[in-house]
């Protein structure tokens, strides 16, 4: 099965998540898109760890309502730091009868060339680039074979918008789907 890896914090997964991975779901020959939810990285977090569970339960309301999509935690049962390179080796070897495919937005893609290992994954992986508002997607002739530029619609919603706006007591249910929207109200999150 050629299956999709969407990796990210989804702190909270919000709308431009959801129809990217129902447009990948739709439009493209991956079979199954895995929202992968990465652990938040500590140095960065002002998230309590508990706020993990969070995360993968809202992606989980999300991967639902979406046809083949499924929401891993798989990150979480590895070693910290959690590189991408780290993350497909492990996949590959779990599931040795899929086929990964990454999938990433023109903003990393720009800055792939940083990645730790980035040619090992091109060497092993074909890689999907989505559009961001402001990068170009340039795929040089000898990686066009590996590398996959989609036209899915371009959402620029931030988790980090979202998350301070919630702080503040903003209305922000028009920028999550209804049920993420709901959990985070329920569960008090974001708050001051």
């Amino acid at each position: 099965m050629k299956v999709g890896i969407l990796g990210g914090s989804f702190n909270p997964i919000h709308i431009g998540h959801a129809i990217l991975a129902n447009y990948i779901t739709q439009y493209t020959d991956i079979e199954q898109l895995w929202l992968m939810v990465s652990p938040q990285n500590p140095l960065k977090s002002e998230m309590p760890q508990s706020y993990d569970v969070h995360r993968l339960a809202m992606a989980e309301l999300v991967a639902s309502k979406c046809e083949n999509v499924i929401t891993s935690g798989f990150e979480f049962t590895l070693p910290k730091p959690s590189y991408t390179v780290d993350t497909l080796k492990a996949l590959r070897e779990k599931f040795p009868q899929h086929e990964f495919v990454l999938v990433i937005g023109a903003d990393n893609w720009q800055n792939f060339d940083k990645w730790k290992d980035w040619q090992e994954i091109l060497d092993k992986h074909n890689v999907m680039v989505y559009p961001r508002m402001g990068y170009e997607i340039v795929i040089s002739e000898d990686l066009c074979e590996r590398v996959i530029k989609i036209d899915s619609p371009i959402i620029e919603i931030s988790s980090t918008y979202i998350r301070e706006q919630l702080e503040n007591g903003k209305n922000m249910s028009f920028f999550l789907p209804k049920d993420v929207y709901c959990y985070i109200i329920k569960n008090d999150l974001y708050k001051k």
